[in-house]
């Protein structure tokens, strides 16, 4: 962090204090604080090489993007953020309007998936494996309550089915559900429930499954680490989690081709995440290697909760 002399000159621009409360609540993009603050691409670029200078805003590279967030704000800083949230008249609005922004990133994933709906199965899915699975299902605890997270079109909540008491399928697209249910009805498979949610706010109780489980869902989150809190929120005493998911990789086309938010994920950063959730006795491995160009790797992380947390 640089010297509070250096953060404080920086921070006399309301402008450069709007940027800041923004990205103190979400990562933005320069042309997402564009249409948010209604400013010139020129303009708000100075602003977060400026507030980049002072060591208050970070960035990291997305695609042909980049996304800037709030560093670790000093006490100092966040006094000044909480103060200038009440004085500064745009603040609220601002916040609002990124809401937007963050919904059209949303939709725009949920737009990819309504549009491959009933066909997923037939198309090539990155790090989707039978040796995957198997070594996944190697894991599974009797008959159980089980939530599939990112669930898509249910085959493999359909293959839990065989043997949990129930499972309860989650996905933000609609299509996916639609799909999932007819397949369901088709096969007289009653023992499988899908909602209509997102993986960071699940429309599920807390402590109500015994099981969950994100097949190569965990890197489609906006933010992957508040999905899994919710994991283990929705986690029984004692219950468990599997994470099936790509091993942090280089193919940026991913992120067009199967709208793909974050490009896998190392054993450490995944292993920190389930860890900081509240998850115990958290092991990671790398299960899979595919052949072929671009050699996706999968990534397989089991973990516990225990006692009386939630």
């Amino acid at each position: 962090m640089a010297s509070i002399v250096k953060i404080l000159r920086v921070l006399a621009d309301p402008n450069r204090l709007r940027i800041l409360l923004l990205l103190g609540s979400e990562e933005l993009s320069v042309a997402e604080l564009q249409e948010i603050l209604a400013m010139g691409q020129s303009t708000i670029s100075t602003h977060l090489s400026q507030l980049k200078q002072a060591g208050v805003v970070e960035d990291r590279r997305t695609g042909k993007s980049s996304l800037y967030k709030l560093t670790a704000p000093e006490p100092t800083l966040a006094g000044i953020l909480a103060e200038a949230r009440k004085q500064i008249p745009e603040a609220e609005p601002d916040q609002a309007a990124m809401h937007r922004v963050v919904k059209k990133r949303q939709d725009k994933m949920r737009a990819f998936f309504d549009s491959v709906a009933g066909r997923l199965g037939k198309d090539y899915v990155p790090g989707r494996s039978w040796k995957s699975m198997a070594e996944a299902l190697l894991r599974l605890m009797p008959p159980m309550v089980i939530a599939d997270l990112g669930a898509g079109e249910g085959a493999f909540a359909l293959l839990l089915a065989e043997r949990a008491t129930k499972v309860i399928a989650v996905d933000s697209s609609a299509k996916m559900i639609e799909v999932g249910r007819e397949q369901a009805l088709r096969h007289g498979v009653k023992n499988v429930e899908y909602r209509l949610g997102d993986m960071e706010e699940l429309p599920i109780e807390d402590a109500a499954v015994d099981l969950v489980f994100f097949s190569q869902s965990l890197h489609h989150a906006l933010h992957p680490e508040r999905a899994m809190t919710e994991a283990h929120r929705i986690l029984a005493p004692n219950g468990r989690i599997i994470v099936l998911d790509l091993l942090k990789h280089r193919f940026e086309e991913a992120r067009e081709i199967y709208a793909d938010e974050w490009l896998g994920f190392s054993e450490i950063e995944l292993e920190s995440m389930m860890e900081n959730a509240g998850f115990q006795q958290v092991q990671t491995s790398v299960v899979h290697k595919e052949p072929e160009t671009p050699q996706f790797q999968t990534l397989l992380a089991v973990g516990s909760k225990f006692g009386n947390t939630k």
